[in-house]
């Protein structure tokens, strides 16, 4: 490993840095496309989005990222399904507005099917082009974590292959796709069991399919509970 990639939880300090490498790996993608239908006012509400979601992992979860800020990796510990995320979403209208709804919809729905045992959550994963490597390193070092608790991870991602994915490839499953509509893109969900754990897919639930009248209820990314020491 070299230097740059040796992997360190961020701070507020990279809050900027790592703001702006979320929404670019966004708005290249067709979740972004799906999120933000008008590309003029795409960048800067992917930007907006970014900096809370940031600012949500940095307060609630755990954020990694390397020595030059070329990937980051933002977790959430769930001990059980997550509960209605009030401020979450009173974050979200206050700070995009009239754009919060589609965004505020695609979290709501990606919490009514998050696994039903206790697990470590992916919540996002951006990285400067060509740097997988990096990548590999960022996860590697969670997953030794999560490996000495016994606690299995989970992640959405988009595309058609999930099995030729880099998470795919770091011993994540795929299960039934999340489809968004209208128009938009699958999400695979993906399951890394937990040692000893099999092929047990954590009680995911069935497929299910996104519709418009589907109620942004509650966002996802919701802080666990203090564990104990």
């Amino acid at each position: 490993m070299t230097r740059t990639e040796v992997v360190r939880r961020a701070s507020a300090a990279d809050l900027d840095a790592l703001s702006v490498l979320v929404a670019e790996a966004l708005s290249v993608g067709a979740v972004g496309g799906w999120l933000v239908p008008d590309a003029a006012d795409r960048p800067l509400v992917l930007r907006g989005y970014a900096r809370l979601l940031m600012s949500w992992g940095l307060e609630h979860g755990q954020v990694d990222t390397t020595g030059d800020r070329s990937a980051v990796a933002v977790w959430l510990r769930r001990p059980e399904v997550p509960v209605p995320a009030a401020a979450w979403m009173y974050d979200l209208h206050q700070a995009l507005g009239p754009h919060a709804s589609r965004l505020a919809l695609w979290h709501a729905y990606l919490d009514a099917v998050v696994p039903h045992v206790p697990h470590a959550y992916l919540a996002h994963l951006a990285a400067r082009p060509g740097r997988d490597d990096t990548v590999r390193a960022l996860l590697a070092a969670r997953h030794r974590v999560f490996d000495a608790e016994g606690l299995p991870a989970y992640a959405e991602v988009s595309g058609g292959r999930p099995r030729e994915s880099l998470l795919a490839a770091l011993g994540y499953e795929p299960r039934s796709p999340i489809l968004l509509e209208p128009d938009g893109p699958a999400l695979w969900r993906m399951w890394r069991p937990g040692p000893g754990s099999g092929r047990s897919c954590g009680g995911l639930p069935p497929r299910a399919r996104l519709r418009r009248g589907v109620t942004p209820l509650r966002g996802r990314l919701v802080p666990a509970p203090p564990r104990s020491p």
